[in-house]
């Protein structure tokens, strides 16, 4: 009766181990798992033409390293872009200059926010504005622009 009791105690408890590591995993996949609470952030936003596959939970990387993740993703019609707000750790800072640009992880990979950190004196605050952007380079549009040129050259040489 002992040996069945213990031995009942520790599927159970392998059971309860296996349901926390595919909660870890599913929060690692749905990158929830990134900040813990109480960690000091600090918000930034940057308008882009045009922001791809980019979705909100994004990392933004500063070389290849997670310094925040997307909060947000707005269209203004005002100005006909796209406004993303990023939460920045605040162990973080980047000079005010700082240029942004979507990136690619791999050749077809998931979407993320390269950032450059410029040289000026004064760093991002909450609420700072990043104004040098770059949008996305959309596969779509490099194949459509090569194919338009290519029939144009073969167009023009008869």
């Amino acid at each position: 009766m002992q040996k069945t009791r213990s031995l009942e105690i520790l599927v159970g408890f392998f059971i309860v181990l296996g349901f926390l590591a595919a909660l870890f995993m599913s929060l690692q996949a749905a990158n929830l798992g990134s900040f813990s609470f109480g960690h000091k952030t600090y918000m930034v936003t940057a308008e882009f033409d045009n922001i791809g596959g980019l979705k909100p939970r994004a990392a933004v990387k500063s070389a290849g390293v997670v310094v925040g993740r997307v909060k947000s993703i707005v269209f203004d019609p005002e100005i006909f872009q796209a406004r993303v707000t990023m939460e920045m750790d605040a162990a973080y800072p980047f000079p005010a200059d700082t240029s942004a640009k979507i990136l690619t992880s791999g050749l077809l990979g998931e979407q993320y926010v390269g950032l450059e950190a410029g040289a000026d004196m004064e760093n991002l605050q909450d609420g700072s504005r990043i104004s040098r952007t770059q949008s996305a380079v959309v596969l779509e549009t490099l194949i459509s622009q090569f194919l338009y040129s290519t029939a144009e050259k073969e167009g023009g040489s008869k």
